[in-house]
């Protein structure tokens, strides 16, 4: 998840998974998404959806929380062909770069839904569906008055949690040092979650180094892997 698809927890108008911002949308990325949306896209609705009959697969599936301009995405499907992903975003340029690249290579394990989070776990999700869940890099809402806002707080993990099957996952990823403890901190208060490590974790294989975590290195910053596993 880039810094441009930014996060927030809104106490008062309840969890919403972004904050909308206006971006510059390429010719290319505006025709994916009118010509390829209904071809890789699901339309957002207030019911539950069967992921094995959309993906044509029994393969385990991954939800992709706001992928941003969706490389990550793109790479980890295109290694990993026996796992179907579910890519949510709200942020258009981004919907329409995953889509592109997904005709391009005619990948078959992903679909996309470009609507808020939190309203496709609520409405479209059945429980105990998914294998694993990635959020990387969400905003950090670095101010301390901001904090709130982040999109890592309790009651958002309380609605994964469910999602998942027994033995699934939440993988999250922040360059953020901060944000990584009030994840792990939160995470660690669930009580249907196990840290897959002692603190956290290293880099698994299949999370790709992006070109925003490369630039983030080569100014000293840090990056912080935190992987929960379900218990039951």
């Amino acid at each position: 998840m880039s810094d441009e698809n930014n996060q927030e927890l809104s106490h008062i108008r309840g969890i919403r998974s972004y904050v909308l911002r206006q971006g510059h949308m390429t010719r290319l990325q505006s025709e994916a998404l009118k010509n390829l949306m209904p071809i890789w896209g699901i339309e957002y609705q207030q019911n539950n959806i069967d992921l094995n009959e959309i993906f044509s697969s029994e393969h385990p599936k991954i939800l992709e929380i706001g992928f941003g301009m969706g490389q990550t995405t793109f790479e980890m499907a295109k290694n990993r062909p026996d796992i179907d992903y579910l890519g949510v975003e709200i942020h258009g340029p981004g919907v329409g770069n995953l889509l592109h690249l997904i005709d391009k290579e005619k990948l078959t394990n992903i679909r996309v839904i470009r609507h808020d989070a939190v309203e496709v776990i609520d409405s479209m999700l059945e429980d105990d569906v998914l294998s694993g869940i990635h959020i990387y890099f969400p905003d950090p809402w670095h101010k301390k008055r901001h904090h709130k806002r982040r999109l890592i707080q309790p009651p958002f993990i309380h609605k994964l949690v469910p999602k998942l099957k027994s033995g699934g996952y939440i993988h999250l990823a922040t360059d953020w040092e901060d944000y990584a403890y009030q994840m792990l901190d939160v995470l660690s208060k669930e009580q249907n979650l196990v840290n897959s490590f002692e603190t956290f974790a290293p880099r698994p294989d299949y999370r790709p180094v992006t070109k925003f975590e490369l630039r983030g290195k080569k100014l000293g910053h840090d990056v912080w892997d935190i992987i929960f596993t379900k218990n039951n």
